[in-house]
């Protein structure tokens, strides 16, 4: 990489700015359903996320008043700002449920999805569906941008042709979008295949709103080589932060100063773990389900202790997992370090 170059990636890391408001960086978190709740978000708002994403939140279960779908855009002051990212396709529920949750939890940024591939979602005319009816993104838009006192950003998917995708990221410019994210492949890939970073790099060289990479990044080299190849104005971090929040801290540095900071330790992965599950406590969000599923992706990559896993695995209840957690970090100094 050259030094222009460089410097370029410099500027972008330091921030962005998204109508108003100007982030202090630009690597965010994705949002993730049934992942990224409060607990989660505080750590990686801990190793540097420049923003964080609210799980996807239905309009419809908002605007019944469903409590679990409302507290799921519960907000804490030290994570801020935060972005509540909501699914839908009636423009009409759209805005009522957002100006609710503007009202309850005054986010910085409401989000619109675009992109969810679940069958079930798509099933429902919403998330990816959307993609085949640029009216009704444009009519959502419009009508938020023209309610809400925050920024609306939309998240999408690609299609198989780069010059429609253009063409729907051009409309939800027009529509009043202040930036979008792309995550980089089509509804049919889902979470396979290769993302595409030539349909994100011609997004970014079509519109004048922040665009957003994201898809696959799960370290700096590919972090900052999406930064380059696409010149997009920030990067977006899902799966990867799973279990490793202190991945926007490795990025961050590796993409200022060009040097690597070493991957937690095993120790350290426990301690972030153990936090979280305090987190959980903190929020009364500590649920069976969610424990188990975080436990393992903490544990992730640790060939040498297998079996520890599925112990996790079959675990019945909350007390058995956080037994079984503290049971490894008591023989820790027997286990072997494997390889990243």
């Amino acid at each position: 990489m050259v030094w222009t170059e460089k410097l370029f990636l410099i500027s972008i890391i330091k921030r962005m700015k998204i109508g108003k408001l100007v982030l202090q960086g630009s690597l965010v978190l994705a949002p993730m359903s049934r992942v990224t709740n409060l607990p989660l978000r505080l750590l990686c708002k801990k190793y540097g996320a420049s923003m964080v994403y609210s799980e996807m939140i239905s309009s419809e279960a908002v605007v019944r008043e469903n409590p679990k779908s409302i507290a799921r855009g519960l907000i804490a002051q030290e994570e801020r700002p935060v972005a509540i990212q909501l699914m839908g396709s009636d423009p009409d529920t759209m805005q009522r449920s957002a100006l609710s949750l503007e009202k309850i939890y005054r986010p910085e940024i409401i989000d619109l999805n675009f992109g969810c591939p679940a069958q079930d979602v798509v099933r429902s005319g919403c998330g990816a569906a959307l993609l085949k009816d640029t009216g009704i993104i444009r009519d959502i838009i419009e009508l938020l941008t023209g309610s809400l006192d925050v920024p609306v950003t939309a998240k999408m998917r690609i299609l198989d042709s780069i010059d429609m995708t253009v063409e729907i990221a051009r409309t939800i410019e027009k529509a009043g979008a202040s930036a979008i994210t792309v995550h980089g492949r089509t509804q049919k890939q889902g979470y396979s295949g290769k993302v595409n970073l030539e349909t994100i790099k011609a997004i970014k060289s079509a519109i004048s709103i922040p665009v957003i990479a994201n898809g696959d990044i799960r370290d700096e080299k590919i972090a900052s080589h999406v930064l380059d190849y696409t010149q997009c104005d920030g990067l977006m971090i899902g799966r990867a932060a799973v279990g490793d929040p202190y991945i926007f801290r490795r990025i961050s540095h590796y993409i200022e100063t060009g040097e690597m900071l070493p991957h937690r330790t095993f120790d350290e992965r426990l301690d972030d773990f153990f936090e979280y599950a305090k987190l959980c406590r903190r929020y009364e969000m500590l649920a069976y389900s969610d424990i188990k599923i975080k436990a393992q992706r903490f544990l992730k990559n640790r060939a040498d202790i297998k079996s520890v896993r599925e112990r996790v695995n079959g675990a019945m209840d909350i007390d058995s997992i956080l037994e079984i957690m503290v049971e490894v970090r008591a023989a820790k100094g027997t286990l072997q370090k494997s390889q990243e």
